[in-house]
């Protein structure tokens, strides 16, 4: 009888990870072999365990050959963001953020995934060093290839890094002096001191406003292409909805369904009809059934989950999905046959709900409507339009009717509505930037989001009561002492604002409703929603604040996000009572996945805007506008326009007529001679100084 092999406990990784949490400190690679006993020949596969429990964050290396378990050290985790003047700020995994004065930031870069010692406290927050890099996401270096002497070098557009990047001849691949370029770094030092690297892409010439997107792209490390073997599952899909796939659902193909998006929208997940009955009003929201296609595990199904979500750039899309499934088989375009899922909701007159029901079924948009003609048709009430879309306009006047209620029983719960202006690009054919206007919000913008906010709350509600882990869209509570400092900026003449030891959205509703009309409204309703936490995905139900909702997720655009996929595939286990097709504990990884390739996201869509602004005000220079301080810092104050949606500086050695130091608040800069001061919210006449294309920075003079 053959003898039973025992695995040596120095294999177990559960055996190595009880020798740390034994151990104070850190232990050296040769300790660990001591303490364990490790022979010569097994030493290989001790170092290549370890190395595994790094890479999964259950251990952290310290210097080169050193380890330890984060929670016995007094650092903490984070990812590291450095400011153009040199200093930084670490984030931790708690959500704290942590100061790092240039002098402690080491060899870490923007971007790093660092460790921090906390060294003190000040009014300000914690401020800390770095102790070491973890990680270094940051594959690409997106710069201009500049010559010298021979010697082409690339100068990072992102001036947080400290160095250039040396390119031998052999390593240019053909790449023109002056383009914007993508460089991977090879070696770490060359015969010059600076990085030795390779150009991957040449992005062409800077004048261009699409090279700047790309550099974008590759600074942000975004997936922009679909490799072979998610060609391959898309050409396996129908070319049309196929018969076959319309068994066993509910065929609503008679009920008038529109779309309502913006006039460039090229892909439709959601569509609406609102019947009104005797009791009160029938809504239906149709959601393209994208899980019917994506199957959990496929090719298609990794990709989307690693994107997280489509990002949005005034000139081009990064789709989640290739554009068979967003522009063709997912999206509800008219007079076609589509697979969607359904939430039909039975309200009162009063919008109390009287029933829901959720399932699989097949819909026929009768219309592609946007968001301007449904305002001409509701409010402005167009012959031209009331006549194109007579047999849908009693329709749509019952959905504004059932909108209205809706939103006006969210108001009631205290839910916030911030209604701040977003900028909106506005390019010509040719892709040249024409304007920069104020994003509009109208009656139908309204309509869509109460029902799909309606039908996200509907289904979390659905899986919650039934028990299914799932994917909730949280919002948590602001933290209080964030509060009372931001409350001290409100200089709000002659009303004291009591705070609650546990603020609720009402109170914020309240303190919206102060600001409304106050002269400094715009800026404080900014100071405000930056005041409030981020929100996330996570299986812990925490509710939604600012929806004011007690459990919320996001349900209505599974073509563009991740997690609505997620809640659809739950939710059709749901209905055919089946096991769920997620753990909390796998969701616990996605809701942290997620969050972070959204934040991600948000991120590369801010950095294109402030490029196509720069962009936008270069022949600009010497013109004459009206603005409103929005920051101040110690080295100037910023303004935003009031004609267009665009920000710049005024720097105070501009302001050669005094001396002027910040405030203790930082609400107002004070001239030491003179008295005069500039303050949050004050309105100013400026002048465009320059812009600069390389830092994208618009620099005003004070008229």
């Amino acid at each position: 009888m053959r003898k039973r092999a025992f695995k040596k406990d120095y294999l177990d990784e559960r055996e190595v990870l009880k020798l740390f949490e034994k151990t104070k400190g850190t232990l050296l690679l040769r300790e660990v072999y001591h303490l364990l006993n490790v022979p010569s020949v097994d030493r290989e596969k001790v170092r290549e365990l370890i190395k595994k429990l790094v890479s999964q964050g259950k251990l952290v290396q310290i210097k080169k050959r050193r380890y330890a378990l984060l929670e016995k050290l007094s650092l903490k985790k984070g990812k590291l963001r450095v400011h153009p003047d040199g200093f930084g700020f670490v984030e931790t995994e708690s959500e704290e953020t942590i100061f790092i004065p240039p002098r402690k930031l080491g060899q870490a870069l923007d971007g790093d995934i660092v460790l921090v010692r906390v060294e003190r406290l000040s009014k300000k927050g914690p401020e800390g060093r770095i102790i070491s890099v973890l990680e270094r996401p940051r594959k690409h270096f997106v710069g201009y290839l500049v010559k010298r002497n021979k010697f082409f070098f690339v100068e990072p557009e992102d001036r947080r890094l400290p160095f250039e990047i040396f390119i031998p001849k052999k390593r240019r691949h053909k790449a023109k002096e002056g383009h914007l370029v993508v460089a991977k770094i090879l070696q770490p030092t060359s015969e010059f001191g600076v990085p030795l690297g390779e150009i991957v892409h040449d992005l062409g010439d800077p004048t261009n406003l699409e090279s700047h997107t790309w550099a974008t792209i590759f600074t942000k490390d975004l997936p922009h292409e679909f490799n072979d073997y998610i060609e391959k599952e898309i050409t396996r899909l129908p070319e049309e909805v196929r018969e076959e796939d319309k068994i066993g659902r509910v065929d609503l193909r008679d009920l008038p369904f529109v779309t309502i998006d913006g006039e460039n929208a090229r892909d439709f997940d959601d569509a609406i009809c609102v019947k009104k009955h005797s009791e009160g009003y029938r809504l239906w929201v149709a959601i393209a059934d994208v899980a019917h296609y994506v199957k959990k595990g496929s090719h298609l199904d990794k990709e989307a989950y690693l994107r997280g979500t489509s990002v949005y750039f005034p000139n081009l899309v990064l789709p989640m999905f290739p554009k068979k499934l967003s522009n063709h088989l997912c999206s509800l375009n008219p007079k076609v046959d589509r697979l969607a899922m359904v939430v039909e909701i039975d309200y009162t007159h009063t919008g109390k709900i009287r029933s829901q029901k959720f399932y699989e079924g097949v819909i026929k948009s009768q219309a592609r409507l946007t968001y301007t003609e449904v305002k001409e048709i509701l409010l402005d009430e167009k012959a031209q339009l009331l006549q194109k879309y007579k047999d849908l306009c009693s329709m749509l006047r019952e959905a504004g009717e059932l909108a209205q209620i809706l939103r006006e029983k969210r108001m009631e719960r205290g839910s916030l509505d911030f209604d701040l202006p977003e900028p909106e690009i506005i390019l010509n054919l040719e892709g040249k930037i024409e304007n920069i206007v104020k994003r509009e919000r109208n009656l139908a913008h309204m309509l869509i989001e109460d029902f799909m906010i309606s039908a996200n709350e509907a289904v979390a509600e659905f899986l919650s009561e039934n028990n299914y882990p799932l994917l909730y869209r949280i919002h948590e509570t602001p933290d209080l002492n964030k509060l009372k400092e931001l409350l001290e900026f409100f200089p709000l003449e002659g009303i004291e604002i009591k705070i609650p030891e546990e603020p609720d959205p009402k109170f914020f509703q309240h303190l919206l409703e102060l600001i409304r009309d106050h002269p400094l409204g715009y800026l404080y309703h900014h100071m405000l929603l930056r005041s409030l936490k981020q929100a996330k995905y996570s299986p812990e139900n925490v509710g939604h604040f600012g929806l004011a909702s007690p459990c919320y997720c996001h349900f209505t655009s599974p073509i563009r996000r991740f997690p609505d996929l997620v809640v659809h595939r739950i939710l059709k286990k749901a209905l055919r009572k089946k096991r769920a097709p997620y753990t909390a504990e796998e969701l616990e990884i996605m809701g942290k996945h997620l969050s972070l390739r959204e934040r991600i996201a948000e991120e590369a869509e801010r950095e294109v805007l402030k490029k196509f602004q720069a962009f936008f005000m270069k022949d600009k220079v010497g013109q004459i506008f009206t603005g409103i301080i929005s920051g101040l810092t110690a080295f100037g104050f910023f303004v935003d326009l009031e004609e267009y949606l665009v920000s710049g500086v005024v720097r105070l050695v501009d302001i050669p007529d005094d001396y002027y130091i910040l405030d203790e608040k930082g609400t107002c800069l004070i001239g030491k001679k003179t008295g005069k001061t500039f303050q949050l919210g004050q309105r100013v006449k400026v002048k465009v100084k320059e812009v600069d294309l390389i830092r994208f920075q618009i620099n005003f003079l004070l008229v």
